[in-house]
């Protein structure tokens, strides 16, 4: 008898029916002897539902009553989930993140999961109830309700597969897998049987939408055995492992895309020592990150230094600038948040010399202009103008995994 847990994304139980195929899933996983534990997310449009609800009657609503106010969503799925399992002739029971020990820091609408006190679901498995447990949520120190942040279900799973020393932790959602690109905007994506937990970190930190990044972060860490499939079709899904058998030939995994993405020049700098300090000192004071850094070379006393941060951050990051422009000897700040990142990622990349020139042969090809440039072991990402994006992922993927390219 193995332990498996499952979770399910918001399309996935967005309405009556979806709600009884996700629980025939449940229901066959429980029947060929395993023990199950769900996580389940808000059905379908539910959070953004209530995010307009808060707005309409105050815009400025604290992080905590938001928390208090989103994990309903959550609560309405397990809760109906259970009832539809119950009514199928198996016992079921739902809990909400508190209840299933879920202990996170109090960083409202953004927390992090400290541990997961795992009794009260033993309890449950021991009397082979099936277990349903609210994503995206958990309790601080204060006995209040925090969030996990947008994709937090994913990461509720893999604390839970972790915590409970889980055989498997299946991540179900709309597409059967890992892909390429995304299926739904890339002609020609290709579905992956496996992929690294390094690959699919950078992927999903640089805009694919397959897994949150946390939760893959901490499958790495905790060596979960994961898998992304779909709830609607059957098929198998992709592994995301340590290692899988093709990383010494494969040279790219995949394409991502970001628009969540921004760019702020400084331009005028006194090309000094410290400057680059004092720069992002201020940017983490505010909780700022940064992603791609570029400096200039410093000519007649000055240089330029441009960096990308998220668009949500981006009128805050160029107002911090302004304020300081004196501090960092600026002359003038710039923003433009009219850009995307287009990114390719690949374990093999570091010992294969070319796929940057593919990348950038691609787009030239394509008549798109590059902005920046950044580089590691495993990615390359470049930005370009928001309106070449489609085209510029379409060509970037045809380059490397079109039947005339060549992945390598």
């Amino acid at each position: 008898m193995s332990l498996i847990v499952q979770k399910f994304g918001g399309s996935s139980v967005a309405d009556a029916n979806k709600l009884r195929n996700v629980a025939r899933i449940i229901t066959d996983t429980y029947q060929r002897g395993n023990d199950v534990v769900v996580v389940l997310s808000a059905q379908g449009d539910t959070t953004d539902d209530l995010i307009e609800k808060a707005k309409e009657l105050n815009p400025h609503a604290s992080k905590r009553e938001m928390d208090m106010l989103l994990s309903n969503g959550e609560q309405i799925s397990i809760s109906l989930c259970a009832m539809c399992i119950e009514s199928m002739g198996y016992q079921a029971i739902s809990l909400t993140g508190w209840q299933a020990g879920m202990l996170t820091d109090s960083s409202y609408s953004n927390a992090r999961i400290k541990r997961v006190r795992t009794e009260r679901i033993q309890k449950e498995l021991d009397k082979r109830k099936i277990v349903l447990v609210a994503g995206f949520q958990g309790i601080n120190k204060y006995d209040d309700i925090t969030t996990l942040g947008r994709g937090g279900s994913d990461t509720s799973a893999v604390a839970l597969a972790a915590a409970l020393h889980a055989d498997l932790c299946q991540i179900y959602t709309d597409v059967d897998g890992v892909y390429t690109a995304d299926p739904r905007s890339v002609t020609g994506a290709k579905k992956l049987e496996e992929i690294t937990f390094d690959e699919m970190l950078e992927l999903a930190s640089l805009g694919a939408q397959v897994l949150h990044n946390r939760s893959v972060e901490m499958a790495k860490r905790y060596n979960v055995n994961l898998e992304v499939l779909s709830s609607f079709s059957g098929n198998p899904g992709t592994k995301v492992k340590e290692v899988v058998k093709t990383m010494e030939k494969t040279h790219v995994s995949g394409v991502a895309k970001d628009k969540n993405v921004a760019r702020i020049a400084l331009v005028g700098l006194a090309d000094q020592p410290g400057i680059a300090f004092k720069i992002f000192s201020l940017l983490a004071k505010e909780n700022i990150n940064v992603d791609i850094i570029l400096q200039s070379i410093g000519r007649d006393g000055s240089k330029d230094i441009s960096f990308t941060v998220a668009r949500g951050d981006s009128q805050r990051a160029r107002e911090v600038m302004e304020e300081n422009k004196e501090v960092i000897g600026c002359k003038s700040v710039e923003l433009n948040d009219q850009i995307a990142k287009i990114s390719v990622v690949g374990a093999g990349m570091a010992n294969n010399a070319g796929v940057a020139c593919k990348m950038f042969e691609a787009l030239f090809s394509a008549g798109i202009n590059i902005n920046m440039i950044s580089t590691s072991e495993i990615k390359v990402s470049v930005l370009v103008d928001e309106r070449d994006a489609e085209r510029a992922v379409q060509a970037v993927h045809d380059r490397f995994f079109s039947e005339f390219g060549s992945n390598g």
